[in-house]
């Protein structure tokens, strides 16, 4: 029977932590285990987890990709599934990965769609649409591949071994989803999901400020692995080119 890790990177997100983790508790097929990351947490989100069951592992470096990447580390299961602390998943969130996972027994990863369910109603679904279209088209078009989007997303641990040296934990500034999309590569199995979304919060949306900082961390995060692999070589390489 494969078995499933959720990994939750958090920083002082009690609240929202609460709801994701008791969301989990309703899954139709339960996580085998629960890895809540402490980044430095100064609020009691570590207790919210504890009182759920999860495991809790302490990051002191600051930031998601150290938080998430040592979440990755610690996890055992054959699959390691992957959410935010504001995701809101649906019952058969477990249950669908794992059946896509034994179905295709050749796949690395796969994610799915999201939408904002603390934005006001006319303006939910322009911006869920908005955002998507720019991380699966646009970035999706700069990788060569289909990115992984961390509040709804699950790789096969084997797949993250193959990577775990090379993704950019320390370096401030980038998304951690995207880079590992990055270093996974364009010869990496990656399947969207649009029938298995996720809830998460509209924080990116809360201010101009905050949606050009998520901007710019997607640039910088570009560049960063454009180093090692250019849009070029990756769609040489995706297209047997190469």
């Amino acid at each position: 029977m494969t078995t499933v890790s959720v990994v939750i990177p958090v920083l002082d997100d009690a609240a929202h932590l609460r709801t994701c983790l008791a969301s989990l508790a309703a899954q139709t097929r339960p996580a085998d285990e629960i890895v809540v990351v402490d980044n430095g947490c100064s609020d009691d989100s570590a207790a919210v987890a504890r009182a759920f069951g999860a495991r809790v592992v302490v990051e002191p470096v600051r930031g998601i990709p150290a938080a998430a990447a040592t979440g990755y580390d610690a996890a055992s299961g054959d699959v390691i599934a992957r959410c935010d602390a504001d995701s809101r998943l649906p019952a058969d969130w477990i249950e669908h990965l794992v059946r896509v996972f034994e179905r295709n027994p050749h796949l690395d990863a796969v994610t799915g769609p999201g939408s904002f369910h603390d934005l006001p109603r006319g303006v939910r679904h322009v911006a869920g649409g908005f955002y998507l279209v720019g991380l699966f088209a646009g970035f999706g078009s700069a990788i060569a591949n289909i990115p992984l989007w961390g509040s709804n997303m699950a790789m096969r641990a084997d797949a993250w071994r193959e990577v775990s040296g090379r993704v950019h934990r320390t370096t401030p500034g980038i998304h951690d989803d995207l880079d590992l999309s990055c270093v996974l590569g364009p010869r990496a199995r990656i399947r969207f999901m649009p029938g298995v979304g996720v809830e998460v919060a509209g924080r990116m949306f809360s201010s101009p400020g905050a949606a050009r900082q998520r901007f710019a961390w997607a640039m910088a995060t570009l560049r960063l692995n454009r180093a090692n692999l250019g849009t070029v070589e990756r769609w040489a390489i995706r297209l047997g080119l190469r």
